[in-house]
């Protein structure tokens, strides 16, 4: 087995951080650990708690359309927050990894009233976050083969400190949008990387990287995806197609792996295209598609109308600002109509919890929902509307 400990020693802790100080002058000293609880919150699944240990659960093997088949766990714990803003933390940490199992500790920050993309955290090492922030999360991924091991990591702690860093993670002012090949993930009945079940003509979007995944349940990371004349609106539930670690949203310099790659091509697509990587993804398998999103039965044929895989317009919401509602209901979707009232022709569909753009409101037929009953419908996108009484979602200016 394979334990990694944690920089225990106060000594050693003041060492490793004097590092980092000693070069970037002006910083502030390092805060006091703060002790996170090890209880998982809502989106949490397939993990179990002994002690201050976080385990990987007994559910069997996840599902993934190409994906490695591993067991799975994922816990969301309590957020963190600071007296004061920090532009990085220091993540304290133990973990166990016997028989080729594995244990990652992520963190995340409220910036620009949103939580940031999740940036994996070594143990005892400032990680900077792309903004300052005085509420941080972590998130632990615990994985390991069909059967034997069972991961485990324990001892949490994060301190903030005031390292910069100019090559953090910056939130861009208008959310990526790149042109990608999607194809049908199916696989009904099988078990997402966020520990959803996959039911009939479902709605979510895959992405091959686990740092845009949302908990189960959960959109704070959406996608828009769009064809010629429909659009979704979808929460990013699942991980895949083909790679693992190709978070291609993101600027070169801070993508997880192939960093010379353009921001907005996917690495499969490089390597089916143009023999990239000898024509393999990260495993070594040889690229059969140049896939860079994964659809949800219902998303793709539904929601998009689409009958066979092909390229789509995808937006990477949580990489930017602007108008956000956040679609409140408790299965399904909610149709996107190309009018303010519930006759107009239907042009997409939005999944539940997901997020959507908001361009504007205006009135239109009353409508009642969860949120109540509103004559408003919110401008989606040109021409594509959704009734405000399913949306939370605050005031924005008439279109």
């Amino acid at each position: 087995m394979r334990i990694t400990r944690k920089v225990t020693c106060a000594a050693g802790l003041v060492a490793v951080l004097a590092i980092f100080t000693a070069t970037l002058p002006g910083n502030a000293a390092p805060t006091d650990p703060v002790a996170v609880s090890a209880q998982p919150v809502a989106g949490s699944s397939n993990v179990r708690i002994e002690g201050n240990r976080i385990i990987l659960g007994d559910a069997a093997a996840a599902i993934g359309s190409t994906e490695i088949k591993q067991r799975s766990g994922l816990a969301e714990l309590t957020p963190v927050r600071f007296t004061t803003a920090t532009s990085a933390v220091v993540v304290g940490y133990t973990t166990g990894t016997p028989d080729g199992s594995s244990a990652e500790v992520d963190v995340r920050a409220w910036v620009n009233d949103k939580w940031s993309e999740w940036t994996a955290a070594q143990a005892g090492t400032p990680t900077a976050l792309p903004g300052a922030s005085d509420q941080v999360q972590l998130r632990i991924i615990v994985s390991a083969p069909p059967t034997g091991a069972n991961p485990w990591v324990a001892d949490l702690t994060v301190q903030s400190t005031d390292k910069a860093d100019p090559s953090r993670m910056a939130i861009q002012a208008a959310p990526l949008k790149s042109r990608v090949f999607a194809t049908r993930e199916g696989l009904v009945g099988g078990t997402t990387a966020n520990g959803h079940v996959i039911v009939s003509r479902d709605h979510f979007a895959a992405l091959p990287s686990r740092r845009g995944l949302s908990g189960n349940g959960s959109g704070t990371y959406s996608v828009k995806v769009c064809t010629a004349s429909r659009c979704a609106f979808e929460p990013v539930w699942d991980v895949g197609p083909w790679n693992t670690k190709d978070d291609y949203w993101n600027p070169s310099a801070t993508r997880e792996m192939w960093k010379d790659l353009p921001q907005g091509k996917p690495e499969a697509q490089a390597a089916y295209q143009n023999g990239y990587n000898g024509g393999k993804d990260q495993f070594g398998r040889t690229v059969a598609n140049p896939a860079g999103i994964d659809l949800a039965d219902g998303t793709f044929w539904d929601a998009l109308g689409m009958s066979d895989n092909g390229f789509v317009d995808v937006t990477y919401l949580w990489t930017g600002d602007g108008g956000r509602g956040t679609v409140s209901i408790s299965s399904g979707y909610l149709n996107v109509r190309n009018a303010a009232n519930s006759s107009g022709a239907v042009v997409g569909m939005a999944g539940k919890s997901a997020q959507v753009t908001v361009e504007c409101q205006t009135t239109g037929q009353s409508v009642t929902g969860s949120q109540g009953t509103s004559n408003i419908w919110l401008r989606v996108n040109a021409g594509m509307y959704v009734a405000k009484a399913w949306v939370s979602a605050g005031t924005f200016g008439a279109c």
